[in-house]
């Protein structure tokens, strides 16, 4: 039985993992974190990865966690209303769509309950060195007792190691968007009931919505910048700092940040490469082709690639390069569509037609 070490426990990994266990794959995942982890943005699932989604037989567990969502309002630096809608939001688009919208930390709980019994799990654990030869990737983790796989998949996110040990650093595919964006949870100290409120002060920014039957508030802060050191503290204090300076509920929002335990800060970058596996070795999701959050597809990007790049594998599971080589020529034109949704329609939400091509421009069965 082939063996695939999958590096990253958040939904690209175990989406793959799912589809190569059925595939007849012995899987392993490896994931940094001491377990599933907390917090994120809302996350959609839209177009082809409705399908992927409802193959796995997530399709109904997934729409009962959705977010509800009535409508949102955008508000000045005052926090008075200027404008509000009861058909769309900015978050997961129009309200009527089949399209829907959950909390990452769920979608990420549902495909680990399903794989679970299937599959290995390394929690807290991490990849230090990968040695390819003819009869494997000899794989040192931080934790574990050095192993080897047959195969190993990189969906360990925008600052992946696997694409670091095996194709170089990060500077080198990496592009700053020219902003930051932070994610956290709070109470609902302002009383939102299935809404969500937008609010714009200069070059920073904020969107508010309720979840979890609307006991709790998910803040995603957004804020114009060049490229700042990967310091954890230093950008929560950032954070903070510019959540307090703004007029309506800043210092409430600050303390929130400064308080909240699943406090969250990135960049807003893409990942772009010329190849995405070497070897044996090969990246999925963000690893290999982070959109950013700002294309709203990242997700999609991650369930879909997971499907392509299994159905690939199978097809060929003795000879991984001509495997890869199925995976890329498919995927290449979905994820350049995808990104572009970011990098050509910064400031404000892609225009409807252009969504609606990039997320439908895939055939799972193509």
């Amino acid at each position: 039985m082939r063996t695939v070490l999958i590096s990253g426990g958040g939904i690209a990994g175990p989406a793959l993992a799912f589809w190569l266990h059925r595939h007849g794959f012995a899987v392993t995942v490896v994931e940094r974190g001491p377990g599933l982890r907390p917090g994120g943005q809302a996350v959609d699932v839209r177009g082809v990865a409705l399908d992927v989604v409802e193959r796995m037989g997530l399709l109904e567990p997934a729409r009962r966690v959705r977010t509800r969502m009535r409508g949102m309002s955008v508000l000045d630096a005052d926090g008075k209303e200027i404008s509000r809608s009861t058909e769309a939001t900015f978050s997961s688009g129009r309200l009527d769509s089949d399209d829907f919208e959950l909390l990452r930390e769920d979608l990420v709980r549902l495909v680990y309950e399903r794989t679970r019994e299937d599959v290995e799990y390394l929690f807290g654990d991490t990849i230090t060195a990968l040695d390819e030869d003819e009869a494997g990737v000899r794989v040192d983790f931080e934790r574990a007792a050095s192993r080897t796989f047959d195969l190993v998949i990189g969906a360990d996110g925008l600052h992946s190691t696997v694409r670091r040990l095996a194709f170089g650093p990060e500077e080198r595919f990496a592009h700053h968007l020219g902003s930051y964006l932070s994610v956290f949870s709070a109470d609902n100290f302002l009383g939102l009931e299935d809404w969500q409120v937008w609010l714009s002060e200069g070059d920073i920014g904020y969107g508010i919505m309720a979840v979890r039957d609307n006991t709790e508030l998910r803040v995603a802060f957004g804020f114009e910048s060049e490229p700042l050191p990967r310091d954890a503290d230093a950008l929560r204090r950032t954070i903070v700092e510019r959540l307090a300076s703004l007029r309506w509920e800043g210092q409430r929002l600050a303390q929130a940040a400064l308080d909240a335990p699943d406090f969250y800060c990135d960049a807003m970058a893409q990942i772009r490469m010329d190849r995405w596996s070497q070897g044996r070795v090969a990246l999925l999701g963000d690893a290999g082709y982070c959109p950013s959050p700002l294309s709203g597809q990242g997700t999609s990007l991650a369930l879909v690639g997971a499907h392509v790049l299994a159905v690939s594998l199978a097809g060929a599971p003795d000879d991984h390069a001509a495997a890869y080589a199925r995976y890329e020529e498919r995927m290449r034109d979905f994820v350049a569509l995808n990104q572009s949704l970011a990098t050509e329609h910064q400031g404000g939400p892609a225009p409807e037609a252009a969504m609606a091509h990039a997320k439908n421009a895939l055939s799972l069965d193509g």
